[in-house]
Parts: C-alpha cells; sequence; structure tokens
C-alpha cells in the first residue's frame, strides 16, 4: 500500500512523488548521509526498514518510509514523523 499524508500532497505534489518514488525503488535513497545510504542497501537484504529522503523543486525536504514488511510505503514531511 501507498499512503501519502495530506501537507506532502500539497507542499510536494503527485508528480515529484512520483517522481521520487520511481527512486526510492530503485534504490536512490536521495539526501541520506553515506552511514544511512548503506543502512539502507543492508536493510533491502535484509528485510528491514527502508527510509529516503529528497527535496522538491521549491526547496521542501520530504521522506519516504517503506516499513520491514513492505506493506506500507508513506511519503511525508519530516516534521510530520
Amino acid at each position: 500500500m501507498l499512503c501519502s499524508t495530506p501537507l506532502a500532497l500539497e507542499l510536494v505534489g503527485t508528480e515529484q512523488i512520483r517522481d521520487a518514488l520511481v527512486r526510492h525503488i530503485q534504490g536512490d535513497w536521495g539526501e541520506v548521509c553515506k552511514d544511512d545510504w548503506q543502512s539502507n542497501d543492508e536493510a533491502v537484504k535484509e528485510g528491514t526498514r527502508l527510509l529516503s529522503a529528497y527535496t522538491s523543486k521549491e526547496g521542501n525536504k520530504f521522506w519516504i518510509i517503506t516499513e520491514a514488511d513492505r506493506s506500507v510505503t508513506t511519503v511525508l514531511m519530516p516534521e510530520e514523523y
């Protein structure tokens, strides 16, 4: 299941969310630090939670989180975490 918070939809928009989701699915974790990038790469193999971070064209930072069991991916603003 894919979820997006109303705030993320408002501030980022569906087109930029879609583009970021493609990157997330392909293992491009965006603007996370090197350690978090490595953690995400390991999480793909180990089946733990994934978190990627991006910035919209308007300068709004947003996150995409996929739960460990891969049942839900959520797009949200960092302040909503």
